[in-house]
């Protein structure tokens, strides 16, 4: 059964993220409005609780995870520049097979981030 995973790693304080909140939105094609799937906050471990999405609602198609990274750098490290350099964080991706296990980890940082499939 297909699934989407997500944990997000903070590489300041060299642990998980815990208490970040992340959504999961579907992105369709030109001209349609992109549609919110689901909200989840890391747990102690930098993951979610239950996957993002899975089985028959996973579907191939384009998705965007929006890390909130500001709230979390915010309370966390007590960083207080206005704007912060980086706040909402869009990571964009494609599923073209469905039925496998997609894993989107984040390497977080205040300044830089990075992610790639995991597994």
């Amino acid at each position: 059964m297909g699934r989407l995973t997500t944990h997000v790693l903070d590489t300041m304080a060299g642990a998980p993220a815990a208490g970040l909140a992340i959504e999961l939105w579907a992105i369709p094609g030109p001209g349609g409005d992109a549609r919110r799937l689901a909200a989840a906050v890391t747990n102690s471990d930098g993951r979610t609780d239950d996957p993002l999405v899975e089985g028959e609602a996973f579907a191939a198609g384009r998705y965007e995870l929006r890390f909130h990274a500001g709230e979390y750098l915010r309370a966390r490290h007590r960083i207080e520049a206005d704007p912060l350099f980086l706040d909402e964080v869009p990571v964009r991706f494609g599923i073209a097979d469905p039925t496998q296990h997609y894993h989107v980890p984040l390497l977080l940082s205040a300044y830089g981030y990075s992610t790639y499939r995991g597994s």
